[in-house]
């Protein structure tokens, strides 16, 4: 999910480019194509924030930073 997100942010900001270039002065698309790279930049600090969060969490449970991120699955061999 982390890579489908940062490949639609690129993908978005790529667009909002285009949409600077085509433009031709108008200060509403302008706006538009800043609004998108703030919204694509927006998502990717949430997704890298919930790996931090879930670090700080396995911290303060299980006194391991990974213990959410890579689970140990305890069973019979």
């Amino acid at each position: 999910m982390v890579t489908v997100a940062g490949i639609y942010a690129f993908f978005n900001i790529i667009i909002a480019g285009y949409g600077f270039l085509g433009a031709g002065g108008d200060a509403k698309k302008i706006q538009q194509a800043w609004d998108k790279i703030w919204q694509s930049a927006l998502g990717l600090v949430i997704v890298a924030g919930s790996f931090v969060l879930a670090a700080i969490l396995g911290w303060l449970i299980f006194k391991d930073p990974t213990a959410i991120l890579k689970p140990k699955i305890y069973g019979a061999p």
